[in-house]
Order: structure tokens, then sequence, then C-alpha cells
């Protein structure tokens, strides 16, 4: 019987969609924090030197540069506050957590480029190697998987690990995810798991993989001397 299940992937490391926003730090109030607002649509384009060190109006979504020449009360109906900007940031979000949280902000946007080259987790240019405890899989299916040749193909090889009792597997075009999987033209998530399972893979296993694959993990090694992972089924062997 299976214990220990976690709703989240337990696999999943750092950040996969990481976006930059330009914000201004406008200053309202002496005594309250400063807020961060992008700048208004029509003004996107301008430099951050034509932003910064200006007052503006602001609402809860944006903020408008004005003027000498502006007459202020023309757009005090849609932007009702009165601050002023005090430097350009650009904002590192992620938005593979919901709400969009922010990872942190630069003072340019050539440095919060090279900082997100830095944390983000690209394919092919890291590690991506895993082990974890075979209680991780049912006995049932570890007797299976060890004493009979496993099927290949399907966008993964097996191998044994006979002095250790470990078994690999190798993960091919991760991550398993429906846009990616179309990118190579191969098939959908769900029917590549078919395509395992039709296989004779193991239910229990089949999950562990897509868990992975979907984490981008390249390589997985199930072993009974290695650590269980937080919020994987674990069965008694």
């Amino acid at each position: 019987m299976s214990t220990d299940i976690h709703p989240r992937n337990p696999f999943a490391r750092g950040f996969s969609d990481l976006r930059i926003e330009r914000l201004l730090s406008i200053l309202y109030d002496a005594h309250a924090p400063l807020s961060y607002l992008p700048p208004h649509p029509s003004q996107q384009h301008w430099s951050d030197e034509q932003l910064e060190r200006h007052p503006c109006l602001f609402n809860d979504t944006d903020a408008l540069i004005v003027t000498p020449d502006d007459t202020w009360t023309a757009h005090a109906d849609n932007h009702p506050h009165p601050g002023i900007v005090v430097q350009v940031i650009y904002g590192i979000f992620a938005h593979d957590q919901s709400p969009p949280i922010l990872v942190g902000d630069l003072y340019s946007e050539a440095l919060a480029q090279e900082r997100i080259r830095q944390i983000a987790f690209e394919t092919g240019h890291y590690s991506r190697c895993w082990e974890i405890s075979s209680t991780h899989l049912p006995q049932v299916a570890w007797e299976r998987l060890t004493s009979s040749s496993i099927p290949t193909g399907m966008l993964l090889e097996a191998f044994e690990l006979p002095d250790s009792n470990a078994l690999g597997f190798k993960l091919i075009a991760t991550p398993w995810t429906d846009s990616n999987l179309h990118q190579i033209d191969v098939c959908t998530a769900d029917q590549l798991r078919q395509q395992q399972l039709d296989a004779g893979l193991p239910a229990e296993l089949i999950e562990v993989l897509h868990l992975a694959a979907q984490a981008d993990v390249r390589l997985l090694i199930f072993d009974p001397e290695a650590p269980r992972l937080d919020g994987l089924p674990i069965y008694a062997q």
C-alpha cells in the first residue's frame, strides 16, 4: 500500500518560466513604502532616462509620466495619485508560480537577462541525475523489472547496476510535456504514458518517470540504499 503522496512534483527544482518586467519605483508618501508599477502603455518605449526622476500620476495598474506642459487634471480621472519616479528596476518574476513571485530585481535589462541565465536550468547545460530509494516502487513491480527484459523505445532506456542492486533509467527528450513533445513530433504526454502502459511497464514506475521527466530529469536511479524522496509514494518491501 502506498503512503505519503504529495500533490506537488517532488522532482521540481528552481524556476522554469522566468520573465523580466520593467517597473517604476514610485515615491508618493515619505512615510509609506515605494510602489512598483509598469509605465503607461503609451510610454513603454521610453528609455529609462526619460522615466527616472520625473513626476508621475498612477493608478492600480500603471504610472504615467507628466511633463511641465501637461495639465495634471486632464489625467486625474484615470490616474488619481501623484508621485515621483525614483528609479527604474527590472524585476525577475517566476511565472510557473501562481500568482507569479518576484525572484529579484536589478537596475538594467542586461543585468536581469544575465541573472536569468545564471539561475535558469537550461536543458543540456547541467546535470540532472537523481538517485532515489527503490521503496518508491512496489515489490511486485521491482521483481517484474529485474526478472525480465525492459521494453526499449518510448523515450527511455533502462540499465542495471548489479553490484548495488540498482536499476536506472535514461529519459529522452525531456521534459515530457505536450508542448515539448509536440516540437519533436512525437506524441502527447498522455499518449506516451499509454504506450508505456501497453508495453507492460508498471503503472507505479511510469508515474515516477513522468514526474521526473516533467522536471527535466535525465537520469533516474532506483537504489535500495538511496534516500527516499519526500512527496513520492512509499511501498512496503
